[in-house]
């Protein structure tokens, strides 16, 4: 049974910083790629970041860049995401997400494996 376990969410002030962790279970880890991805009760989910499957490669969403790191530790079987600057746009859930299609920049489509999410709240 795979499973992806986030945690790291919690209550930041504005200009804050998080670091998200998915652990994953179940499955062949460095086979797939991974991505993070948000939302905001009343919003459409959005896509964050991706990486590849040995983590040579990322993705961003625009509103993100510069801002937020993905990046992934194979022999542990977990994905992180370093979250900086955060502002109230930021404030969601952030779900971590696994893709047997290996690449990046896949759409949510393409995402077999789902986490429960974890709860990113910033405050100004």
């Amino acid at each position: 049974q795979v499973q992806l376990v986030e945690s790291g969410g919690g209550l930041v002030q504005a200009g804050g910083s998080l670091r998200l962790s998915c652990a994953a279970s179940g499955l062949t880890f460095g086979g797939y790629s991974m991505g993070w991805f948000r939302r905001d009760p009343g919003k459409e989910r959005e896509f964050v970041a991706s990486i590849n499957r040995n983590g040579s490669g990322t993705n961003y969403a625009d509103s993100v860049k510069g801002r937020f790191t993905i990046s992934r530790d194979n022999a542990k079987n977990t994905v992180y995401l370093q979250i900086n600057s955060l502002t109230g746009e930021d404030t969601a859930v952030y779900y971590c997400a696994a893709s047997a299609f290996g690449r990046v920049g896949a759409p949510a489509r393409d995402y077999g494996y789902w986490g429960q999410g974890t709860q990113v709240t910033v405050s100004s």
